[in-house]
């Protein structure tokens, strides 16, 4: 893996922190509680997969290539799909006109997701005991 990859990671890593911070200080008072709470299981899933792709970074040399991309980048769609479209249907409560249908791309994040990590798991699985 290369530098540019780590970067991303961190970029990831700093916007997943800004957008916590300004939905927990900028946003509180627009929100309802449901509101906040969609809002803060958006940015947990964020953070949690941008660690995951510093995760598939330091394991690049024990794993392939090939999966180890795949998994780097079903996190990045899996934040933008899942933790994106949770960001702005938690903005619903202050702004109604956002449209309920951006809900349906919730699980083709999640299911980015869970396919990042199944490719970590199959490499580890496929490869031979030495």
């Amino acid at each position: 893996m290369n530098k540019s990859k780590f970067s991303i990671a961190a970029l990831v890593m700093a916007i997943a922190v800004a957008v916590g911070a300004f939905g927990a200080h900028g946003l509180k008072p627009y929100l309802n509680d449901y509101g906040l709470s969609i809002f803060k299981t958006a940015n947990l899933y964020h953070f949690i997969h941008g660690i995951g792709m510093f995760i598939v970074l330091i394991l690049a040399d024990k794993i392939s290539v090939k999966l180890s991309l795949w998994s780097f980048y079903s996190f990045i769609l899996g934040i933008v799909l899942f933790s994106g479209s949770l960001y702005i249907l938690a903005l619903r409560s202050a702004f109604p006109d956002i449209p309920l249908w951006l809900g349906a791309i919730t699980p083709l994040g999640g299911l980015a997701f869970i396919l990042g990590w199944l490719g970590i798991a199959w490499n580890f699985f496929s490869k031979k005991e030495n």
